[in-house]
């Protein structure tokens, strides 16, 4: 259920995306982790989690993303008809709680 990307970085219900999906989703997140861990006074890990919500044809994305910096949580979540807006809008959130827009 869970995918780890480069040790530090979580997807927890990504599996069930089709593959061409999850490439994208997995440049994204890695985008965004980068410019965070710049911006961090120590990147400990970042946790991003889908749930779809709704019927199977005509669904939700629901995504929570949280930072841990120093021991400290940054959080974020969005919800989005489209898998990808849901992502940016929840791990730009985090970014803005950074002051980094």
């Amino acid at each position: 259920m869970t995918i780890e990307l480069g040790g530090n970085i979580e997807l927890v219900g990504f599996r069930e995306l089709d593959s061409s999906k999850l490439i994208v989703v997995k440049k994204m997140v890695g985008n965004y982790a980068r410019k965070m861990s710049e911006d961090t006074k120590n990147f400990e890990k970042l946790v991003v989690t889908l749930k779809q919500i709704g019927q199977p044809d005509a669904h939700k994305f629901e995504l929570h993303g949280k930072l841990m910096d120093n021991g400290r949580p940054i959080t974020s979540v969005a919800v989005d008809y489209n898998v990808f807006f849901a992502l940016d809008k929840a791990l730009s959130g985090i970014m803005q709680q950074m002051g980094r827009d």
